[in-house]
C-alpha cells in the first residue's frame, strides 16, 4: 500500500492554521512541489514521455525481430520449428534487453530527469517571486551537485539583493524624514511667531537643507559608482604628495581635538604613483581620516601610511579609537552602516555613505579596500586601501 503524503491524509492540519511554520499557503505549497512525491510534477511527465518512447521502439524491434527469425530460418532451409525456437531465444533476448534498458533509465531518471525536474520547479517558484526556495546539492553526479549550488548561490543573491532594495528605501527615508521634520517644524514655527525669523533660526534650517543635499549628492555619486557611469579623470597621482595633502586639510582638526596625525611613507617615494583621479582619492583617504578623528579620543593618534606591497601601492589609514566590533567588520563598507545603530548626525556623523563610496571609488581605480581592528588590549581601527602601480612605475 502506497503511503499517501501528509497532506491528504485524515486530520492533518496545515503548519499555517498550526502555526509551527512561519509559512505562508503560497511558501507551503512550494515546499509540496520540492518536498513530496518525487513521482509527481515535472518529473514524472518527463519520465511518462521517456516511457512513452521507449515502449513504441520496443515493440517495433520484437515485430523486427520476428520478421528476421522467419526470413533467416526459410533461406537457411530451417522447418518452422526452427524458425520457433529462432524467434523465441530473440523474444528471451529482447525481453532482457528492455528490462535492462527500464533498470538503467529508472536509475537515468532518479540522477537526471528528477534533479531537473526540480530545478524546474525551483525556477518556477523563483519567477512566481518566491526567491527563499532552494534544491538539494546533495547529488550523485558531480555536475547537478555543481548546478544546484550555482542555482542555491543565484536565488541567495537575488534574495539579498531584494533584501538590500528594501533596506535601501527604508535607509533613505529614514534620512530624509529627520531633515524635512527640522525644516517644516521651524518654517511653521516662524510663520505661527513661535520662533523669530531671526539670522539663529534661518541658518539652523539652512543646515538642514545643506545635509539633505549632501545626502541627495551622495546617493548620486554611489549609485553612478556601482552602475559604472562615474566619469574619472585620469592622471598621474603622486602618493606622497596625496598624503600629504590629507594632512594639511585635517592637521587643524587634528590638534583641536588634541590628536596627533602621522604621515609615514615606506621605501622610495618616487616609487609609490599610481594612475587615478586625484579628487577622488583625496575624498577617499578625507572621508577615513575624518571617521578616524571622530571615533579617536584626545591623547590618541591617526596615522596614514604609503609603501609598496606585491607589486602594488598600500595606503593604511590607522587610528587608537573605540575599534570596530568583530560582528560588524562585514557590514562596514554597506550602505547606511553605522557602528552605533542609535546614534544620528550628531558629532558630525554622516549618513552612513561615506564607506560604501570609498569602497566603490576604490574598486573603479582597480584596488581592493578592506577594514580590520585590533585585538585586545590594542585599541582602533585600520583600513587597508592597495592600489594598482603606474604603468611608468611598474615596467621600471
Amino acid at each position: 500500500m502506497t503511503k499517501r503524503p501528509p497532506w491528504e491524509q485524515e486530520g492533518w492540519v496545515p503548519p499555517w492554521e498550526r502555526n509551527d511554520r512561519h509559512w505562508d499557503k503560497a511558501q507551503w505549497e512550494t515546499w509540496k512541489r520540492h518536498k513530496g512525491d518525487e513521482w509527481n510534477g515535472p518529473g514524472c511527465a518527463l519520465f511518462l514521455r521517456f516511457l512513452l518512447i521507449f515502449g513504441l521502439v520496443v515493440l517495433l524491434v520484437l515485430g523486427g525481430m520476428a520478421a528476421l527469425a522467419l526470413l533467416f530460418t526459410r533461406a537457411s532451409g530451417g522447418s518452422d520449428q526452427v524458425a520457433l525456437a529462432v524467434w523465441v531465444a530473440g523474444c528471451g533476448l529482447g525481453l532482457a534487453l528492455p528490462i535492462l534498458a527500464v533498470t538503467i533509465a529508472f536509475r537515468a531518471f532518479r540522477r537526471i530527469a528528477n534533479p531537473l525536474a526540480e530545478v524546474m520547479a525551483a525556477a518556477d517558484a523563483v519567477a512566481a517571486g518566491d526567491l527563499s526556495v532552494r534544491v538539494n546539492e546533495e547529488r550523485e553526479d558531480k555536475q547537478f551537485a555543481r548546478l544546484a549550488r550555482s542555482f542555491n548561490h543565484m536565488t541567495a543573491e537575488l534574495q539579498r539583493s531584494d533584501k538590500v532594495r528594501r533596506n535601501l528605501t527604508a535607509d533613505v527615508a529614514h534620512e530624509l524624514r529627520t531633515p524635512l521634520h527640522i525644516i517644516q517644524g521651524n518654517l511653521e514655527g516662524v510663520l505661527d511667531g513661535v520662533y523669530a525669523p531671526d539670522a539663529a533660526h534661518i541658518e539652523a534650517t539652512l543646515d538642514e537643507t545643506r545635509l539633505l543635499s549632501r545626502l541627495v549628492d551622495d546617493l548620486h555619486l554611489l549609485s553612478q559608482a556601482e552602475a559604472g557611469q562615474l566619469s574619472l579623470h585620469w592622471e598621474t597621482v603622486d602618493v606622497p604628495d596625496l598624503l600629504a595633502d590629507v594632512e594639511t586639510s585635517f592637521s587643524g582638526q587634528a590638534a583641536a581635538r588634541e590628536i596627533e596625525l602621522k604621515v609615514a611613507v615606506e621605501g622610495d617615494p618616487a616609487g609609490l604613483q599610481i594612475e587615478g583621479d586625484a579628487d577622488r582619492l583625496d575624498q577617499v583617504l578625507s572621508n577615513l581620516v575624518a571617521n578616524a578623528l571622530r571615533h579617536t579620543p584626545p591623547g590618541g593618534h591617526v596615522s596614514l601610511a604609503a609603501g609598496r606591497e606585491n607589486g602594488a601601492v598600500r595606503i593604511r589609514v590607522t587610528d587608537t579609537g573605540e575599534g570596530i566590533a568583530a560582528e560588524d567588520l562585514p557590514y562596514v563598507f554597506d550602505r547606511f552602516w553605522r557602528g552605533d545603530k542609535a546614534r544620528g548626525h550628531e558629532g558630525g556623523a554622516g549618513a552612513g555613505l561615506g564607506l560604501a563610496i570609498a569602497r566603490q571609488l576604490v574598486e573603479a581605480h582597480g584596488g581592493t579596500i578592506a577594514a580590520a581592528s585590533a585585538e585586545p588590549p590594542e585599541r582602533g581601527a585600520r583600513f587597508t586601501i592597495v592600489l594598482p602601480l603606474s604603468n611608468r612605475i611598474a615596467t621600471v
